[in-house]
């Protein structure tokens, strides 16, 4: 069954999350706008450090406590602001209408803990049901995401499974909720190429089945493609470009975006050394006024290091913050 794109049912307005250490004040997400519509899914790409992660701790308020916290902004889900809500309001909105897949299944799963001890516990807190009904729903959440033999796995422990099989299973406790958004941050890290396509072709299914939405955060543009209908570049805690996938890998316009694309090797090209972005990204504690790739970008100019540029228009929901993008 083929998706519908709906009406929003996230929506994220200027959004600032710090971390507050010894060594300064660190803004991790630093102004973070974006809308999530039913049945979309949105990528998040952008080299390690750039907000990607802290984004998707802030959505569910996870932040590492008591370094981070949110400084301003609003994320509505479903129209309800979700900063205000204290953190026994939170738990009964975690997992049954947002919910998030974690990168490292090794570290995701309690080792001393069962399969189905860990499905329950997820179900339980919105469920309140017999232990039988839950295990029943704990069994069906494994046929869901094509773990074998569900009945006799679930009663399995993590050290039991394979990479590809715990990932599943973290998929499992995060849909086993009928959540309306999922952000899944890197799942497929840990993967080999095989099992990362059939996961992959797994989450898709599971998306087209519910149409739920879903935020892919990864560095791989293979992904994105494969994956997404938008997707958003971040760069120093801030996103840099924002577009439907095909306008973004057809038309980039932010020089960051270009340099990622770059980045990626060609099948049809034999080259001897492999495009890289020369530099560093800035430190989060300290960040220019003006532009924050500019110390890495060809075409920067002065104006480039003094201000930071506003967002352009280059098509039909495709922006840029650069004072060089061209647009419509």
């Amino acid at each position: 069954m083929p998706r519908k794109i709906g009406e929003p049912i996230l929506e994220v307005d200027d959004l600032h999350t710090y971390c507050f250490t010894r060594w300064g004040t660190v803004k991790a997400v630093d102004g973070m706008s974006f809308s999530l519509r039913e049945g979309e899914a949105l990528g998040i790409v952008g080299e390690s450090g750039c907000g990607k992660t802290m984004t998707a701790l802030s959505l569910l308020k996870l932040l590492p406590r008591p370094v981070a916290r949110i400084i301003k902004g609003s994320i509505k889900l479903q129209g309800e602001d979700l900063v205000p809500k204290s953190e026994r309001e939170m738990r009964s909105i975690r997992g049954r209408r947002i919910s998030m897949i974690l990168q490292d299944p090794q570290t995701s799963l309690n080792p001393v803990f069962t399969i189905g001890n860990q499905l329950i516990e997820a179900i339980q807190i919105h469920h309140d049901e017999r232990r039988r009904s839950l295990v029943r729903r704990a069994i069906d959440g494994l046929k869901q995401v094509r773990v074998a033999a569900p009945e006799r796995r679930v009663d399995d422990y993590p050290h039991q499974m394979s990479g590809g099989m715990k990932q599943r299973v973290v998929g499992a406790i995060a849909i086993s909720c009928e959540p309306k958004v999922i952000i899944a941050d890197e799942p497929t890290t840990s993967l080999d190429v095989t099992i990362q396509a059939q996961y992959l072709r797994l989450l898709r299914e599971i998306q087209e089945a519910t149409n739920l939405s879903l935020i892919f955060i990864t560095h791989d543009f293979g992904i994105v493609a494969k994956m997404c209908d938008r997707v958003m570049v971040m760069y120093a805690g801030r996103v840099v470009e924002s577009g439907p996938v095909r306008d973004i890998f057809n038309r980039p316009a932010h020089p960051y975006t270009q340099a990622l694309l770059s980045s990626v090797p060609s099948m049809d090209e034999d080259v001897e050394r492999l495009y890289s972005i020369a530099g560093q990204p800035p430190g989060l504690w300290d960040l220019p006024i003006g532009c924050r790739f500019a110390a890495r970008c060809q075409f920067a100019e002065d104006r480039c290091r003094q201000q930071y540029p506003p967002a352009v228009t280059i098509g039909e929901g495709h922006t840029a913050s650069c004072w060089i993008a061209k647009g419509t």
